[in-house]
């Protein structure tokens, strides 16, 4: 096989990527920890809960939507569990199912922080480009993203991923 090194303007892009990716994810952490006490993912798993129907979501369909393993995502549970900002129900129909739910002082810890959070963004990311650049990110993203989870894409067995499991009653 031979290898395909990225050309200079890839290389260049690459590195442009990283950089961005790592300084952003920073950022973001360290205003969320200031403000709520918390990591970036523990956010966006209270966060994810709030958008859904009763604030309620099975652990695999979490864990999938977040692209974190169960394992990360049973140990972040646990600790917002710990802070009462979530709780874990059993799943009625699939005794080895649970379901994480955002409960109200999670609600409100949510509230709370999402307004330094989405500024934090703002700032970090979306001042600095152009409404066109903002169409062009999200092309770009949704188009890696669907090429690295489709199910006819190059990376099978990600971990996030498993077999469907029937809806919890």
């Amino acid at each position: 096989m031979t290898t395909r090194w990225l050309s200079p303007d890839e290389q260049r892009a690459w590195r442009a990527y990283i950089a961005a990716s790592l300084l952003l994810e920073d950022t973001i952490d360290r205003q969320l920890q200031q403000e709520a006490g918390m990591p970036h993912v523990y956010y966006s798993i209270l966060a994810n809960l709030s958008e859904t129907p009763e604030r309620r979501l099975r652990m695999t369909e979490l864990a999938e939507g977040l692209k974190i393993t169960r394992p990360r995502l049973t140990y972040a549970v646990a600790r917002l569990e710990k802070d009462g900002l979530v709780r874990r129900d059993s799943c009625e129909s699939d005794k080895r199912g649970s379901i994480a739910v955002l409960t109200d002082e999670g609600m409100a810890v949510l509230e709370r922080t999402a307004p330094g959070h989405v500024e934090t963004v703002r700032t970090a990311l979306f001042d600095r480009l152009t409404p066109e650049q903002v169409g062009q990110l999200e092309e770009i993203f949704t188009s890696v993203t669907a090429g690295l989870q489709g199910a006819d894409g190059p990376f099978e067995g990600l971990p996030w991923r498993r077999r469907s499991a029937p809806p919890c009653s």
